[in-house]
């Protein structure tokens, strides 16, 4: 957990690195680490600012609350460093990427793995996916109704329309309707 804390971490100054656990004595255990993984990086002042001032360890409750963390945090990338991620991986609802276990860590998924690397940073996977084949597909939308369908669906349109206070746009709908 250290060492992908300082992979994060030795980005920039701004890079967030935040790892919640239930257990205080992970959590002591692994800012220890840190403290000693640290000692030999190259870029050990960045990364040091970074945790400091944007990371973090977290003691939370349960691991309920650490995943309700994680998905409030919506976070460019999030490891499940548990014993049996895959049970845990229907609790993501905000993540740009997950990577489940001790073997399957973001830097592998940086350079080798083979998901995209273009992430929603910045908690914007709360409603962005990275970047994938249908960024740069074409999609035309269709609409094709029937009779009995522009009878269900139009009047509906209509008062839509009249509240908008685009009357052609309520009229053309009333014309099809046949109403005035």
């Amino acid at each position: 957990a250290a060492a992908d804390l300082l992979a994060q971490a030795e980005h920039d100054l701004v890079a967030s690195a935040i790892m919640p656990t239930p257990s205080r004595a992970l959590a002591e255990a692994t800012q220890a680490e840190v403290a000693r993984q640290l000692e030999a990086l190259e870029r050990a002042e960045v990364a040091a600012q970074s945790i400091e001032g944007r990371g973090g360890i977290v003691v939370v409750p349960d691991l309920d609350a650490a995943f309700a963390l994680a998905n409030d945090y919506a976070p460019e990338h999030l490891c499940l460093l548990l014993q049996e991620p895959w049970q845990h991986v229907g609790k993501v609802r905000n993540a740009g990427g997950i990577f489940l276990g001790e073997r399957s860590f973001e830097v592998l998924g940086d350079y080798v793995a083979g998901p995209s690397h273009i992430m929603p940073t910045g908690g914007t996977a709360r409603y962005a996916s990275p970047v994938n084949v249908d960024d740069f597909r074409k999609v035309i939308s269709l609409v094709g109704l029937n009779e009995a369908a522009l009878q269900r669906i139009g009047p509906a349109a209509a008062r839509l329309a009249d509240a908008e206070g685009l009357t052609a746009h309520a009229a053309a709908v009333r014309a099809r309707l046949g109403g005035p």
